[in-house]
């Protein structure tokens, strides 16, 4: 559970970090008074910031808080909730008017691409991380249509243990997702279907497997049971054909980003099935459902993990690009209303809508959140 809660925190401090980074990154390129970038939510813990000059690490507040003479005098925090990030821009709610740095009194396209930089870098994070999937190496059904990246090198299929159950004779002798099978009681098997046929017919004794894992060659005594379970077969195992792929780097980058435009397209889809569905709420989950999410994909391995943080990004950087008001999204469209219509909005407006957007996201995660609580 602890290290379950753990891998949460890392995953969502990393794709809310890099959100954060973008704006960070683009608006101090566009000369606008940048207070503070943190990594984690305050309280803060320590903040490092330069003064006169100088680089000055501080504890708490910093007594230079909120002077900002110039854009060199943001303060870099570390903060004590580490569930992300965040960066405070001088004007990011519409206010100093009078400041040149503020970011109200710059040009449309520098706000727009600041206001934008948090998607876009969730959505390049998504593609480098299905990169890297693909160049360190997975595996596809041998069975199964294969469907990869030019340039990919596939092995010829290996029976391998696709899943080993909780609490199941398998997890209890000690194998693992992954296992190579060599052999049952001695005998080899040219295919998984071979194996599993073997493994129904002789339920209920004790079965000797060989292991590959990794450069090692192992034994295992697996005690099976006589009467399993639907859909878990004698010894808690699930065998498949699988084959090893690996795509080289370039391969990889286009793999890796063309998928990501797939994956795109079809969250796009969902959310607009999602709308119009009449269980809209049932199919939604907050931290807790991805939270318990997390819990079940960290068995599986690194690359399944890595994968699930691919899916992750994309998600936020779909949901902020959306029109509504308090997301990235819905400050783009008060933007571009502005140049539409040639001159400033009512900010009084604008702050009203996003603070009653903020509050209705509000609402809406405490009512996910039970639903989850509830259910799960």
């Amino acid at each position: 559970m602890i290290i379950t809660i753990l891998i949460f925190i890392a995953i969502l401090g990393l794709l809310v970090f890099v959100h954060e980074l973008g704006h960070f990154l683009v608006a101090k390129k566009s000369g606008m008074a940048v207070h503070e970038f943190g990594f984690g939510f305050p309280p803060r813990v320590v903040g490092i910031q330069k003064i006169d000059g100088k680089w000055k690490l501080f504890f708490g507040k910093s007594k230079e808080e909120g002077i900002n003479k110039d854009t060199e005098n943001t303060i870099y925090s570390i903060n004590l909730i580490p569930l992300g990030g965040f960066v405070r821009i001088m004007g990011e709610n519409n206010e100093h008017a009078e400041d040149g740095r503020s970011f109200i009194n710059k040009p449309f396209w520098s706000r727009f691409f600041t206001l934008v930089a948090g998607v876009v870098m969730n959505w390049f994070l998504a593609g480098l991380l299905f990169s890297i999937i693909l160049m360190v190496g997975f595996k596809v059904s041998g069975t199964a249509p294969l469907s990869v990246p030019a340039g990919a090198a596939i092995s010829e299929p290996r029976v391998t243990i696709a899943r080993v159950l909780q609490g199941s004779p398998a997890e209890k002798a000690g194998l693992k997702r992954n296992d190579v099978l060599l052999s049952l009681d001695g005998r080899t098997f040219e295919n998984a279907s071979e194996a599993r046929k073997y493994l129904l017919e002789n339920k209920g004794r004790t079965f000797d497997f060989e292991i590959e894992r990794g450069s090692e060659d192992r034994h295992f005594q697996v005690e099976s049971l006589q009467d399993p379970g639907e859909n878990q077969g004698p010894t808690g195992i699930s065998i498949d054909d699988l084959k090893d792929v690996r795509v080289s780097p370039v391969y990889a980058l286009v793999g890796g980003y063309t998928q990501t435009f797939v994956f795109t397209k079809e969250i796009f889809s969902g959310l607009g099935k999602l709308f119009v569905s009449k269980q809209a709420l049932n199919d939604v989950g907050g931290p807790v459902k991805i939270g318990q999410l997390v819990g079940e994909v960290r068995h599986y391995g690194i690359l399944p993990l890595t994968e699930f943080t691919a899916f992750l990004s994309l998600n936020l950087a779909v949901l902020n690009i959306l029109p509504f008001p308090a997301l990235d999204g819905g400050r783009i469209l008060f933007l571009i209303i502005e140049k539409v219509r040639g001159k400033k909005n009512n900010q009084k407006v604008e702050q009203f809508f996003n603070a009653a957007g903020f509050a209705l996201l509000l609402v809406l995660m405490v009512v996910v959140t039970i639903k989850d609580l509830v259910t799960g």
